[in-house]
Order: C-alpha cells, then sequence, then structure tokens
C-alpha cells in the first residue's frame, strides 16, 4: 500500500531558505508549500491541512513564537522551529509555548528530514494507540469510553474523552486552564476543575496526590501515562 505524501508547510521570509528547502523536501517525497510571513501562513493554514509546520522564529511583523502561539489555541499540528545559532532563550520559550523541536541556523537538509520523519512516526503511533491508553493498573478505552481496573469499568463521558484525547496528543505539554475552557467550549475556567478533578477520581491511584494527571502551579495542567 502507497503512503500519502505528508504535506508540509515551510513559513519563512528568507526566500534563499524557503525555496532551496522546497525543493529538498519534494526530492524526499513531501509535498511542500511556502509562506513568506506569518500572515500568509495563516491564510493557507486556513484553507488547506498541514501535517507539519516548518516554522522561522524571527519573522517581520508576527514572530514565529507569536504565531506558534496563536496555532496552538485550535490545532495540534507539529511544528520544528528553524533558530539563529544564539537564539536559546526563544528555542525555550518555542518549546514552551508548544513547538515539537528546533533546529539552529545553519542545518544540514539530511538532519531536518531525520527530525521530521521522527515527529511523523511519533504522531501516527500516537494516533494509533491513541485509544487504549494505560494510567497504571487502569486501562482506559477512548472508543468505548470505559475505565477499566480489575473487573470494575467506569464511564467517561465526552468532555473527558475529548481533552484526554488533546492532552495525549501531547503528552508533557502545559495547558492552562483557559486553554481547556476553549477545547472544551466552557464559559467558567471553575468547570476546568471540575473536570479535571473528575478525571483524577478515574484514572489515579490517589486523587489527592496525582502522577498522571498533574498541576503545574499557576500555570494549569499536564498529562503523563506509563
Amino acid at each position: 500500500m502507497i503512503e500519502e505524501k505528508k504535506h508540509i508547510l515551510i513559513i519563512d521570509d528568507e526566500q534563499g531558505i524557503r525555496e532551496p528547502l522546497k525543493e529538498y523536501l519534494e526530492g524526499e517525497n513531501f509535498f511542500v508549500s511556502t509562506a513568506k510571513n506569518s500572515d500568509d501562513a495563516k491564510n493557507k493554514i486556513e484553507l488547506l491541512e498541514f501535517d507539519l509546520l516548518i516554522v522561522d522564529i524571527m519573522m517581520p511583523g508576527q514572530s514565529g513564537l507569536e504565531l506558534t502561539k496563536e496555532i496552538r489555541k485550535k490545532k495540534d499540528t507539529p511544528i520544528i522551529f528553524l533558530t539563529a545559532m544564539g537564539e536559546v532563550a526563544s528555542r525555550i520559550h518555542g518549546l514552551e509555548t508548544g513547538a515539537d523541536d528546533y533546529i539552529p541556523k545553519p542545518f544540514e537538509p539530511k538532519e531536518l528530514v531525520l527530525r521530521i520523519n521522527n515527529i511523523l512516526k511519533r504522531v501516527k503511533n500516537l494516533k494509533e494507540g491513541m485509544y487504549l491508553i494505560k494510567f497504571g493498573h487502569k486501562k482506559v478505552d477512548l472508543k468505548k469510553l470505559t475505565i477499566t481496573y480489575k473487573k470494575n469499568k467506569r464511564k467517561i463521558n465526552q468532555s473527558e474523552k475529548i481533552l484526554l484525547e488533546k492532552m495525549i496528543m501531547s503528552l508533557g505539554k502545559v495547558f492552562q486552564r483557559e486553554d481547556i475552557s476553549k477545547i472544551l467550549n466552557l464559559e467558567k475556567e471553575r468547570a476546568v476543575d471540575v473536570i479535571i478533578t473528575r478525571l483524577r477520581q478515574k484514572i489515579e491511584p490517589d486523587p489527592k496526590n496525582p502522577i498522571y494527571l498533574q498541576t503545574v502551579r499557576g500555570n494549569g495542567y499536564v498529562l503523563w501515562t506509563d
């Protein structure tokens, strides 16, 4: 079975980087589009589905960091940052913002392709395996909406399923309460705490001392699995 080409969007204000990189990635069997700035990128993202974004941090107008933060409010598309060698703080902030990886300029195109393939493989494995998740001795089936522990079964509701799916696709990422409110279309952020508490009662060995669905003080919540 022939696997469908993955569609990549390169977002960089330098044509001397965009076009050669586009040509190289097309030679590696990717379908590639380009954008010269954040506004151009947002227009394309609105119209098309991409499998991965390559984003330059330093661009005139809206920066790659600001663009990533905006994208992450709506999409989980994997993102690789292109950074200058000295932009250590920006790289760290970028990963905190939701980027999956970064590569400093100048870079070897072969290394970038390896990073792209590793991320796409991880995403594929997550999507294929995300419906059956283990939290210690508890097994969550997101298709059947059940949690099994020994011979006991509990139900999870649609809101809990949606939140778990989002967090499982971004293990280790901090979800702010505002983010969760938007994901679940909640009018009051207080409802976020109710859902988190309910989920902990279902997946944690000791809900009062969570090891999987943890609080990041002053920031939000983060999910880990076995």
